[in-house]
């Protein structure tokens, strides 16, 4: 088990967690606060990755040696607790990424791979490889420092079947509204990047893609804008490759920002999930019946093009979450999972349950009020990720014991 090797060199926690416990049944535990000490992280945005093992792996946008960010494991202990391990600590050096605010991803090998929102050698961000080493170490590789291409990547990445890694960047490209890139691994460990789309930031097309794509089984690729589209407030997109190098996009949907008086989500942050039947789901950080937020579901339509249905509109009224920033999690039984950065009973955010009804629509059931009070972590950037026992896992930006963001896990 990788969690149970000595590496050299690396910073070593025992964490103390903090338990609380939730008239709903559910159990909120905080597992690592972290500390601004120059030996650990601060403020992860992104969510958490979970190995077989039961380790946890993700980023932090600050902090570490050089305070330019962090990549962390925490490993469970067999008589309780938590260690952290710091597996790399970005610099600001002219080749180092620094300030990575996306999630990871492993490989076949157990290598991992994320961006950084600045750094590299022109400054604008870079995609990077950590490797585990024999000894028990990891090596990090930039992979590809941006420049004349996207810039400043925001979201993780996803891979293909061929090792191919695809993500976004919100600015820069052709027209500097962010574009959707591919690198692909050549002969002696190079790696070749290719612009598949850029924005165009007009009421045609989206502009400013915060979240990770989504890839089918037939190689397309689907995501969200923040911006742009025929209202201005974000669309939904695919991306389909042609028989040589050109990738054809599609704007499925453009979200309405309301003024028509329509309740659809907009200003999406996050990416798209589906289900079995091909229905996209995902949130907007506003929009919905009282401009909290929404989670939506796009569903495709017989005749073409895409037809959206609101599963949920948030509203800021001490009970429900607010403002959506993560995407969303499925469960085997067809429940949703996510976070909200804001509402709940205490304005610090919340975790919350969607489930189906047998009737139709959906039930909301909030399993988490994150709370300011020296503790809990509380305003979580990033949605969930189920792990070891069918618990939730997930990361706050802000709080724990330091004020510098926690790791928490909701057990049920």
């Amino acid at each position: 088990m990788r969690s149970n090797r000595d590496i050299p060199g690396l910073i070593i926690a025992v964490v103390v967690f903090v338990t609380t416990t939730l008239a709903a049944g559910q159990t909120e535990t905080v597992l690592h606060s972290f500390n601004y000490n120059g030996k650990d992280g601060t403020a992860p945005k992104a969510a958490l990755i979970a190995d077989s093992s039961g380790n946890l792996y993700g980023t932090t946008e600050s902090g570490g040696a050089y305070n330019y960010g962090t990549v962390f494991e925490l490993s469970p202990r067999a008589g309780g607790g938590w260690t952290e391990k710091l597996l790399h600590s970005f610099r600001n050096n002219g080749t180092d990424g620094e300030l990575p605010k996306g999630g990871l991803i492993f490989d076949s090998a157990g290598s991992l791979y994320g961006t950084t929102s600045s750094g590299g050698q022109h400054l604008y961000g870079t995609v990077f490889e950590l490797t585990p080493t024999s000894g028990g170490g990891w090596t990090e590789k930039v992979l590809h420092s941006f420049y004349t291409d996207g810039w400043f990547p925001k979201s993780g990445l996803i891979l293909d079947q061929f090792g191919n890694l695809y993500g976004t960047t919100p600015s820069g490209g052709a027209y500097e509204d962010g574009e959707v890139f591919e690198l692909t691994p050549g002969a002696g460990g190079t790696w070749t990047e290719k612009t598949l789309h850029s924005f165009f930031g007009d009421n045609t097309d989206g502009s400013v893609p915060f979240g990770a794509v989504l890839l089918d089984a037939s190689g397309n690729l689907y995501g969200t804008t923040y911006q742009g589209g025929t209202y201005g407030t974000g669309t939904a997109f695919e991306l389909a490759p042609g028989g040589g190098v050109n990738w054809t996009e599609t704007v499925l949907f453009s979200f309405n920002n309301g003024n028509d008086g329509s309740a659809d989500a907009n200003s999406l942050y996050a990416g798209l999930i589906w289900d079995s039947a091909g229905n996209l789901y995902g949130t907007g950080y506003n929009g919905g019946a009282y401009n909290y937020g929404a989670v939506f579901e796009l569903t495709p339509e017989a005749g073409g093009g895409w037809s959206q249905k609101i599963l949920h509109s948030f509203d800021d009224n001490g009970t429900d979450g607010a403002n959506p920033e993560g995407g969303l999690i499925f469960d085997t039984a067809g429940n949703l999972y996510g976070t909200t950065y804001n509402g709940g009973a205490y304005g610090y955010g919340c975790a919350f349950e969607l489930g189906p009804k047998a009737g139709g629509g959906w039930s909301e059931r909030i399993l988490h009020s994150f709370n300011n009070n020296g503790t809990d972590g509380f305003n979580p950037d990033a949605g969930l990720v189920f792990g070891s026992g069918g618990n939730l896992y997930g990361t706050t930006g802000g709080g724990g014991a330091y004020g510098y963001g926690a790791v928490f896990a909701i057990r049920p």
